[in-house]
């Protein structure tokens, strides 16, 4: 992929890895749509902001309007509430799912018709290493990205006849406001957008971003 052909739309681009996913795009030449439920916080010099919420469906519907350009979307936006699935509030479980997975869906069909109009295109999807690892305390979370990783398999299939490749990203806690609580060693989200794009540029279908990553993943066929 040569990324000064790239229209990029990044959500959830106002912080963390979508700050860095923007920061890094433009870096390589990319156009990008910043996207943030609020886009008066994008800070990115050269980044075109613009609002999207991806729970709003009119958000999203307008944004795509806005954008009929892109050719590279990055579902990055999503949420943390720490909820067990049985034990936690069903509120904070609803709307983990609701942001990570559901919010990740609308976004790809209202972006896929923009992406096959413009000869097709890549999405990436941010995922987990807890895509695979389902602890009882992070439950919630757990479950929307593991529902993620079904989703970008089975959309990879069905938007390859439109000529739209499909990559998930799998990682462990990253040094964000989201994982500021956790006191395990952390990823830096610099080095890890630089690994995303590594990949989406050679035309991985699947990014494993480090060492527990991986592990996890290997052991997948060995889990009993």
């Amino acid at each position: 992929m040569d990324f000064t052909n790239v229209v990029a739309l990044v959500t959830g681009a106002n912080r963390g890895l979508g700050r860095e996913f923007t920061r890094q795009l433009l870096e390589r030449g990319a156009r990008v749509y910043a996207a943030a439920r609020r886009p008066e916080t994008i800070d990115a010099p050269g980044a075109v902001p613009l609002r999207l919420d991806v729970t709003d469906a009119s958000s999203i519907a307008a944004a795509a309007a806005a954008a009929p350009d892109v050719t590279l979307l990055v579902n990055n936006a999503g949420i943390l509430t720490n909820a067990p699935l049985i034990s936690g509030d069903f509120d904070d479980v609803y709307q983990e799912m609701e942001t990570n997975y559901f919010g990740t869906l609308r976004v790809t069909r209202a972006f896929a018709p923009v992406l096959e109009s413009n000869g097709g295109g890549s999405i990436l999807n941010v995922l987990s290493v807890l895509s695979w690892f389902h602890p009882a305390q992070m439950g919630a979370y757990s479950a929307s990205k593991a529902a993620g990783w079904a989703l970008s398999n089975a959309a990879r299939e069905e938007l390859a006849s439109r000529n739209i490749s499909v990559t998930s990203l799998h990682v462990g806690y990253m040094d964000t406001a989201m994982a500021a609580t956790v006191t395990d060693p952390k990823n830096d989200p610099a080095t890890v957008a630089t690994t995303a794009l590594d990949g989406l540029a050679r035309g991985a279908t699947e990014v494993l971003a480090d060492d527990i990553t991986r592990q996890v993943k290997a052991n997948l066929s060995t889990a009993g």
